[in-house]
């Protein structure tokens, strides 16, 4: 690929959402702000390799958006009104509403994430439209076809339209309403970041890991006492710590038991078991995401994994599942029980749990397998998940375990 191909994939990847939010806030219209950010971007693609990438790229893009937009409103059946709000809306800075943070894609966030819309399409519209992420990333992250995600999301765009769902930070009296969806989406962006589910073959995408934590940061800071946001950021923080030891030099996944410990990130570590600390300390009961931080700061605790605590693990998984009984929160108590009572124990808690199409499920039974020296089953298996994994570096991790069973 040429030097200016991948300044563009680059530049989508870091400016997507930015346009997009811009956009919608000029003209009121998320459908067509996406629409016209799209050929932003194709025109990009045309002009670039002759012109060379602009020295603002961000405002570029924004402004070939919103001049194809305000041609596309005028010829649309309603210009005249839509076209008077456009330009209102550009030539004057919109105000802040009260109590809200003023930043583009935070709003984004609270109109993709409206009570009107279902919690999976609310899910689905804000990876789309503030992730980036391809209809096609996220039907395999809901495990379901691209068609009908794609005309999930189109539906939802299309209620925001017909409702006139307005484009902003909701006031205070309304956060608790849309909060829920707002952190499912960031963490889902996060998870996304962390692991790529594409077939490209970069592994991890720290623009989608950074902008999910800054605008937890934000949620955080219009919702202080919320123990679930500060669980997440959480959360967020004592994994993202550990994301440079994620991908080895060769471009292969590193698991949490082989990761160098001496290179995980000292201060977002610290940060994150502060926040831990403060949510215990309240001793209010913990949600969700406080208790998926709370494991990860055990994990984090431990100098060493011989070091970690697994009982503790369990415990809170035990607990975790009370709040969350989710096959996946079931097989991940299955990997730390393994630790405790042995893979036997560990295989016979997930074997009967409906992941047939998830990856994960079937390189946890490869693994527990291959403990148990059951090298055929568990080689069935590792094929299984390679098949299964989008991300070229976790495939390349599975296919050496696989080669390693001889």
């Amino acid at each position: 690929m040429s030097d200016i191909g991948s300044a563009i994939i680059r530049v989508h990847r870091e400016e997507w959402a930015r346009v997009v939010a811009t956009l919608a806030r000029r003209i009121g219209d998320l459908g067509i702000a996406e629409e016209m950010a799209a050929e932003a971007f194709a025109v990009a693609v045309e002009r670039w390799p002759d012109e060379g990438v602009p020295p603002n790229p961000g405002a570029w893009l924004t402004t070939t958006a919103h001049r194809k937009a305000i041609d596309r409103l005028r010829r649309e059946s309603r210009r005249d009104e839509l076209h008077r709000e456009a330009l209102m809306r550009s030539d004057t800075p919109s105000p802040e509403p009260l109590g809200a943070i003023d930043d583009d894609r935070l709003r984004l966030v609270f109109t993709c994430c409206h009570p009107a819309l279902a919690m999976e399409t609310r899910i689905a519209l804000t990876l789309r439209m503030v992730g980036g992420l391809t209809v096609a990333e996220i039907a395999r992250a809901f495990l379901v076809q691209e068609t009908a995600m794609g005309q999930r999301i189109t539906r939802a765009k299309a209620k925001i339209k017909a409702a006139r769902i307005p484009y902003r930070v909701p006031s205070r009296e309304d956060l608790p309403a849309r909060v829920t969806g707002v952190l499912a989406v960031l963490y889902l962006i996060f998870n996304e970041g962390y692991l790529t589910s594409g077939p490209g073959t970069e592994a991890v995408r720290g623009d989608l890991t950074a902008e999910a934590v800054r605008l937890t940061r934000l949620v955080r800071e219009l919702l202080p006492g919320d123990g679930e946001v500060a669980g997440l950021l959480a959360l967020m923080l004592l994994i993202e710590a550990r994301r440079t030891a994620r991908v080895s030099a060769s471009g292969e996944l590193v698991g949490l038991h082989e990761q160098d410990r001496g290179s995980w990130d000292r201060a977002l570590i610290a940060e994150g078991h502060a926040l831990v600390r403060a949510r215990l300390a309240s001793g209010e009961a913990p949600g969700r995401y406080q208790i998926m931080a709370a494991i990860n700061a055990v994990h984090t605790d431990a100098p060493d994994v011989r070091d970690t605590c697994w009982n503790q693990v369990v415990a809170l998984y035990d607990q975790l599942a009370r709040v969350d009984p989710s096959p996946i929160v079931r097989l991940n108590r299955a990997i730390a029980l393994a630790e405790l009572d042995g893979p036997q124990v560990a295989l016979a808690e997930i074997e009967a749990l409906p992941l047939d199409g998830y990856h994960a499920f079937h390189a946890t039974r490869a693994d527990l397998l291959r403990r148990l020296g059951r090298g055929g089953e568990a080689r069935d298996a590792y094929e299984r998940a390679i098949a299964l994994a989008g991300n070229t570096a976790e495939r390349a991790h599975l296919a050496r375990r696989r080669d390693q069973l001889g």
